[in-house]
C-alpha cells in the first residue's frame, strides 16, 4: 500500500506532517511519499532529527494557500504539492492521496485531475463524527453547496456502502437531515430527495433533526455542503466548549478536584470517544482513486489517524463497491 502525502497546507505547518508521515511508515507499515518543496522537508525533517529512510520525497515547488481560489490548482498552482500528488495518484503512482490543505482547491483537483467514478454527479466531503455509541459519517460537509435530489440521493449510496466496508458497520442507517420527520417536510428538494432515497435500495430510515443526530439517529447523516458544514463547525465548537466547562468546574476548588480524581478514568474515556480527530478528517467519497481530507489544524497524531482511514478506504476497494453499486442502478433502470 503506496500513500501520497501533500506535505502542505495544514495550519500546524510540514513539520508536523513530516512527523506523521514517520509514523505511519513504522506504525502502520506503509510506503509513503511526501509531495513539496523537498529541500525544506528534508531539512525540517534534518532539524527535528526524524529519519525519512523509506519516505519517498517528491519535490514539488508551488503551495496552494487557503486563500488561493480553487481553480487556481488548475492554472498557476497546477505544479504545486496538492496538484502534483492528485497527478501521481491519477497516474498509478500511488494508490491513494491525502491532504489536509484547501478544501475548494483539492475538491476541482480530484474531480478535474483523478475524475469521478463514472456515473457520480458530484464528490462530497464525508466526515465520521463521534456520537453517542460510536460513531456516524456526515454527507456532505462542505463540497457542493447546493445539492438536486438525485446528487442527495447517491451521496446516501455512497455513505451506506462506506460506514458498511470501511467501518464494519452492519446494515448502517441512513437518514436525511431535515427540520422535521414527517416525510412532507423541507420543500421539494427534500420531498423529492425523500422519494429517491426510500427507492434506493439501502437502509433508509426517514428525515431526521439535527438535535437527534449526535444521540445516533442514524449512521449516515445526508445533507448538502452548506447545511452539512455549519453541522459539523457547531458540533466541533460545542465538544470543546463542554469539555471546556467540564475543566473549568473540575479545577475550581480541592473539593471538586478531590471529585475530578474519582472520575477521571471514565472522563478520560468519555473525551476520547468524543475527540473526532480520533478519525483524522473526511474522504472525498465519489472519485475514481482514494483521496481523503485530512484536518486543516492537524497535529502529528491526527494526521496520522487520516493516513490510517486512507489505508483502509484504498485497502477496502470502496471505490469499486460504488463504482459497481451505480452501474448495477444503470443497469436495472435500462432493463425497466
Amino acid at each position: 500500500m503506496k500513500i501520497i502525502v501533500d506535505g502542505y497546507g495544514g495550519d500546524k505547518g510540514v513539520i508536523e506532517i513530516i512527523k506523521a508521515t514517520r509514523m505511519a511508515a513504522d506504525e502502520l507499515g506503509y510506503e509513503m511519499t511526501i509531495v513539496g518543496k523537498e529541500s525544506e522537508i528534508c531539512g525540517k525533517a534534518y532539524e527535528n532529527d526524524i529519519s525519512l529512510k523509506g519516505i519517498e520525497v517528491v519535490d514539488a515547488p508551488d503551495v496552494i494557500s487557503m486563500e488561493d481560489a480553487p481553480t487556481e490548482i488548475m492554472k498557476s498552482k497546477s505544479n504545486s504539492s496538492m496538484a502534483k500528488g492528485l497527478q501521481m495518484l491519477a497516474e498509478n503512482n500511488g494508490d491513494a492521496f491525502v491532504s489536509s490543505g484547501n478544501s475548494g482547491a483539492l475538491t476541482v483537483g480530484a474531480t478535474m485531475i483523478v475524475k469521478r467514478i463514472k456515473g457520480i454527479k458530484r464528490c462530497a466531503f464525508a466526515p465520521i463524527i463521534p456520537k453517542e455509541n460510536g460513531f456516524f459519517m456526515l454527507i456532505d460537509s462542505g463540497a457542493n453547496v447546493e445539492c438536486r435530489p438525485e446528487i442527495l440521493r447517491q451521496f446516501g449510496v455512497m455513505g451506506y456502502i462506506y460506514m458498511k466496508n470501511v467501518m464494519v458497520v452492519t446494515n448502517p442507517k441512513v437518514g436525511l437531515v431535515n427540520i422535521g420527520t414527517e416525510r412532507c417536510k423541507g420543500g421539494e428538494l427534500l420531498c423529492e430527495t425523500y422519494e429517491l432515497l426510500e427507492k434506493s435500495g439501502i437502509n433508509f430510515i426517514g428525515n431526521i433533526e439535527a438535535r437527534d443526530i449526535p444521540a445516533g439517529a442514524a449512521d449516515v447523516v445526508v445533507t448538502n455542503g452548506f447545511t452539512g458544514n455549519v453541522i459539523l463547525k457547531l458540533y466541533e465548537g460545542m465538544a470543546t466548549e463542554i469539555f471546556g466547562k467540564f475543566k473549568s468546574i473540575l479545577t475550581k476548588n480541592f473539593k471538586n478536584k478531590l471529585a475530578a480524581s474519582l472520575i477521571k478514568s471514565d472522563l478520560s474515556k468519555l473525551k476520547s470517544e468524543m475527540d473526532y480527530t480520533e478519525y483524522g478528517g473526511a474522504p472525498l467519497i465519489g472519485t475514481s482513486k482514494p483521496v481523503f481530507k485530512a484536518h486543516g489544524n492537524s497535529d502529528a497524531k491526527t494526521f496520522k489517524n487520516a493516513i490510517r482511514l486512507t489505508g483502509e478506504y484504498a485497502k477496502r476497494n470502496v471505490v469499486k463497491f460504488i463504482a459497481d453499486a451505480i452501474k448495477e442502478e444503470k443497469c436495472v433502470k435500462k432493463e425497466d
